[in-house]
């Protein structure tokens, strides 16, 4: 039975690491029909649009959609085509896996850390901004609701289950945010009752940071609001190596975007140098996603061989290979088995 995807390959390196992850993908045998269709500077050069229709008509039309990284221009007028997509297609779950593997310039080993992040509101958005006339004070509005911080600490329990993890932390600043923040964390409690087999337990957003550099260990999936998920999360990739090895799936009722974090890296576009570590990682988020679990699993233990073997290796990863022997070195050890 094959699943057709629409693919997005990106701007800068995009197409090279979607051309390597969607080879990987190939040799996984694993039914996939692609449509691509374009989006970023790509798109504006084509379209005179950023984020085209069409792209957007695809991506509804089948549900899930792989992203390579994009490019927004500098300038007024123009938005995160990320948060767009968000926004479009009520993407409320962002996840961020921060999974340790060998080889790498990572300062911990044996990380293995899910941030859920709310994606839809809050601190994030930056709504109502306001700059006063003699430009001395710059204002915006933080708006979380309970509909909002129910449907993603449910999400992240529901994920806990589904994955066998044992605990999860709500992070927030409700000392001092005691509105806005407090009603996440009211929200978090209220839920986490409904889940007596998943250890749940509370932390300050400050601390959070903390305990995340000094004893990372202690966590297991981290559920938290916007703006805080999206510094979290960074700090996470940072354990692990950075964000070469951080992958990210974007999570709605009838739509999910799996995509590369990290940007679009203009300077070595073309070079075919380019590691595509976190698009391999964010292609075997989307197999879980469409039920092939044990097809992501064996990119996952395909890509630890490679790191650890130092086969073929990217520039970065401290090897003299490229773009495309690192993803032949991968689909050796899929054949392999």
């Amino acid at each position: 039975m094959s699943k057709t995807i629409a693919v997005i390959p990106g701007d800068g390196i995009g197409p090279e690491i979607m051309a390597a992850t969607l080879k990987v993908l190939d040799a996984l045998d694993c039914g996939l029909e692609y449509e691509f269709v374009e989006a970023g500077m790509v798109a504006l050069d084509k379209h005179g649009d950023l984020l085209p229709q069409p792209t957007l008509d695809a991506i509804a039309r089948h549900g899930v959609a792989l992203k390579g990284p994009l490019t927004t221009p500098v300038g007024k007028g123009f938005a995160s085509i990320n948060v767009a997509l968000r926004k479009h297609f009520d993407l409320y779950a962002n996840v961020r896996p921060a999974i340790s593997f060998p080889g790498t310039k990572a300062h911990y080993q044996d990380i293995d850390i899910i941030t859920v992040r709310e994606n839809t509101e809050g601190a994030y958005l930056s709504e109502g901004q306001t700059l006063s006339d003699d430009g001395e004070v710059a204002q915006s509005i933080v708006r979380n609701t309970r509909t909002g911080a129910s449907r993603i600490v449910r999400y992240a329990f529901e994920l806990a289950v589904r994955k066998g993890r044992r605990k999860i932390t709500a992070v927030h600043k409700a000392n001092i945010m005691k509105t806005s923040s407090g009603l996440f964390l009211d929200v978090a409690r209220e839920i986490a009752k409904d889940y007596p087999q998943v250890a749940f337990n509370e932390m300050i957003v400050d601390n959070t940071c903390m305990q995340l550099v000094m004893n990372p260990w202690q966590f297991d999936v981290i559920v938290t609001t916007n703006l805080f998920g999206d510094i979290l999360s960074d700090l996470c990739a940072g354990l692990v190596g950075g964000l070469g090895l951080a992958p990210g799936a974007n999570i709605g009722k009838d739509v999910a975007i799996f995509e590369a974090v990290h940007g679009s890296a203009p300077d070595i576009a073309g070079k075919n140098v380019a590691n595509p570590c976190a698009l391999l990682l964010a292609a075997a988020e989307m197999l879980d996603h469409l039920g092939m679990t044990a097809k992501a699993t064996t990119i996952r233990a395909a890509m630890r061989a490679t790191l650890e073997a130092h086969d073929r290796v990217t520039p970065d990863l401290g090897g003299n290979g490229t773009t495309e022997t690192f993803a032949d070195a991968l689909i050796d050890r899929v054949r392999a088995g």
